[in-house]
């Protein structure tokens, strides 16, 4: 099994990608390894500020040594350039919040999984085109649960994740499973500022370990 289906079977499994950026990159470590205590396996860190590249590189280092099974992607990709830079420091995979034909390049040329964002039928097509396994349905508060219960039919087999306001709550996250997502997406919900700021790592730890199981049981 290749990394990318390895990566795309963490995900499917794990059936939550926790995603955040922060800008100090020792707390950025501490939230990975607080996630990883709880049972994540797979994560996304965003490119969302001027800080990002350079703590992934410390990020990745620190994470290869000390949770040699964690898959680390990058998410807020959105030229090929970035998504170069981020895979020469180590990314496992690439998430987008948009379809960006040479993003989509760069990720097959270096064997990644590659999960970019889609709102409308049409896009998904297009991401189809580029042959994205696993498409993220952003932002996902906007369109909600019945909107993959429309369209599912429309593209069998496509794997989706929504991101974007999915709840650290049972009914929340049944009724994205339900509608026919393989995995929720986790940002703010989960790692909020006020966490971050405030280095809330018990209650990053007791919210995660809830989400998982929410997940479980929905699945």
């Amino acid at each position: 099994m290749n990394n990318k289906e390895i990566v795309l079977d963490t995900i499917l499994s794990q059936g939550m990608l926790p995603l955040f950026f922060y800008e100090d990159a020792e707390v950025s470590l501490e939230v990975i390894r607080t996630l990883y205590r709880a049972g994540v396996r797979v994560l996304e860190y965003t490119n969302r500020g001027k800080e990002a590249l350079s703590n992934f590189h410390i990020i990745k280092k620190a994470v290869s040594a000390e949770m040699p099974d964690m898959h680390l992607g990058i998410g807020t990709i959105k030229t090929g350039s970035e998504a170069e830079a981020f895979i020469e420091a180590g990314a496992d995979f690439i998430v987008s919040p948009i379809i960006d034909s040479e993003v989509a390049r760069v990720a097959d040329k270096h064997s990644k999984l590659w999960i970019p964002g889609c709102m409308t039928p049409t896009e998904i097509n297009v991401a189809q085109q580029h042959k994205a396994r696993l498409i993220k349905i952003f932002p996902a508060n906007i369109v909600g649960p019945a909107f993959i219960s429309s369209i599912r039919e429309l593209f069998p087999g496509q794997l989706f994740i929504p991101t974007g306001g999915v709840e650290i709550e049972a009914g929340n996250i049944a009724e994205w499973f339900r509608s026919g997502v393989c995995a929720v997406g986790m940002g703010s919900k989960l790692v909020s500022r006020n966490v971050l700021d405030k280095r809330l790592y018990d209650q990053l730890y007791n919210d995660t370990v809830k989400a998982l199981e929410l997940v479980q049981l929905s699945k």
